[in-house]
């Protein structure tokens, strides 16, 4: 029975991609593909697009490059990422000349566009299209409109595999869904159907094992994760698929890490809201009876996903201008040092209260108290140190900017043993707007370019 192999190369942008060179090496890979993007990663995108219109991808796709390309030469795999983000045209350059600096030729670099629907707004609109938020429920207003800052369909593995049909060994797209990547490789080698559901919901649910680099081979493990052995030299996932969708999570022999039933089954549940329904645009997965079972050492056979027709809308995730944060950071010593981070933050209202200063949002935390858990944080004892961190949110920069002034003074006039007084820059906020798409309006639109890296003349 054929079999394909694919190998994860990034979780995010700004991973290390030590794990993917290691899988360009070792892993007898045929695929290695990248998941660059998230919601946080776009308005990161944006606000440097905005900036920098030249910009708008993921700009590490640079070094990436550099060390894999020589790799996909010798060792005759394909790539597909997402790294192309908000400008993949730009990202496709950079590939280019990268390949063209180091003499690498005879490679074909595909661009899949369409995901991006800002220009069309009005057009969908007058289709229909209800952009009424997902999450909120609150209508799409002409201020949210000419606030936006990108508006981007999740796209399938669908236009992937074309590209991949006419002889792309590169395919860098925009705003796909994380699985896209791993799955349309399978779809192209393997020639399944668009309905054939269990198949693809098995590629899909391949493809989310992988999509966070070390998550299923024991990075951010929360069992027993001082077993895991060498965390520096983490490998990354491999899964071995089979053409009935059947396949199994290994990695590279010899690298860093562990691959069991409980480091598969973190990734698993992760992002999973309804394991009977989890959607995407190639099917509707159901992995409430997926088994997990350790085959050997470091390798996990995954059998028993089940598939269900895909939506027939696409989700779009667009950003606008939503103001401007302020924050400040001030830390308090031992003893009594989260009741004096406590009476600093009374002494800051009070000292807005009594000039008139209002911002729309506030929000304190304690450092090294509720940071991390919130309101379910317990009084362990009198901790050594505590950090106040306070941010509010505005829509006049000028007001964030000058939120910082208000402490100071407490170095002196405050509670004792203040330090670490640390400003943080005004940062611009990102608000988020969610809503579906007809996708036969979306993958109208959807084209893909070639460029080709030829033989030096």
């Amino acid at each position: 029975m054929k079999k394909v192999r694919i190998g994860a190369g990034q979780g995010f942008y700004g991973d290390s991609f030590d794990g993917a060179v290691m899988n360009a090496k070792y892993g007898n890979l045929d695929y290695l593909a990248f998941d660059a993007l998230a919601e946080l990663t776009m308005a990161i995108l944006a606000k440097n697009k905005f900036q920098h219109p030249e910009l708008g991808y993921t700009r590490d796709i640079g070094l990436a490059m550099q060390a894999l390309l020589p790799l996909m030469k010798k060792n005759k795999f394909k790539m597909l990422t997402n790294a192309g983000g908000l400008n993949p045209h730009a990202a496709k350059e950079v590939v280019l000349h990268v390949a063209k600096k180091m003499g690498i030729h005879d490679i074909k670099v595909a661009v899949v566009t369409g995901d991006d629907i800002k220009p069309r707004i009005s057009e969908l609109q007058d289709a229909g299209v209800d952009f009424t938020d997902l999450e909120t429920a609150k209508p799409f207003t002409k201020e949210i409109e000419e606030k936006l800052l990108f508006a981007n369909a999740y796209l399938g593995a669908k236009p992937l595999v074309e590209a991949l049909r006419q002889g792309a060994d590169i395919v860098i797209s925009g705003r796909t869904t994380d699985t896209a990547q791993f799955l349309a490789p399978l779809i192209y080698e393997f020639g399944w159907e668009e309905d054939d559901w269990d198949r693809l919901a098995s590629g899909v649910f391949m493809g989310h094992l992988l999509e966070c680099s070390a998550q299923s081979t024991g990075g951010n493990f929360s069992a027993d994760w001082q077993s895991i052995e060498n965390f520096e030299q983490i490998g990354y996932p491999i899964a071995e698929v089979s053409e009935n969708g059947e396949f199994v999570i290994t990695k590279v022999e010899g690298s860093g890490g562990l691959v069991n039933a409980q480091t598969v089954k973190e990734q698993m549940l992760y992002e999973i809201h309804d394991p009977a329904n989890y959607i995407t645009p190639d099917v509707v997965v159901d992995i409430t009876n997926v088994t997990l079972e350790e085959i050997a050492p470091n390798q996990v056979k995954v059998t028993g996903v089940k598939g269900k027709e895909r939506p027939k809308d696409l989700k779009v995730v667009a950003g606008y201008d939503d103001g401007y944060m302020g924050q400040v950071i001030v830390g308090f010593s031992w003893p009594d040092a989260l009741e004096k981070a406590k009476k600093a933050e009374e002494i800051i209202y009070r000292i807005m209260e009594k000039k008139s200063i209002t911002f729309e949002k506030m929000h304190v935390d304690y450092i090294g108290f509720n940071s991390l858990h919130g309101p379910l944080a317990h009084d362990a004892g009198d901790p050594n140190e505590v950090y106040l961190r306070m941010a509010v949110k505005t829509y006049d920069k000028k007001k964030a900017d000058n939120f910082f002034r208000l402490f100071p003074p407490l170095a002196l006039n405050g509670p004792p043993t203040m330090s670490t007084f640390g400003q943080i820059p005004t940062r611009q906020l990102l608000g988020m707007w969610s809503f579906l798409v007809p996708r036969k309006l979306i993958e109208s639109h959807v084209t893909i370019s070639m460029s080709e890296v030829g033989e030096p003349v």
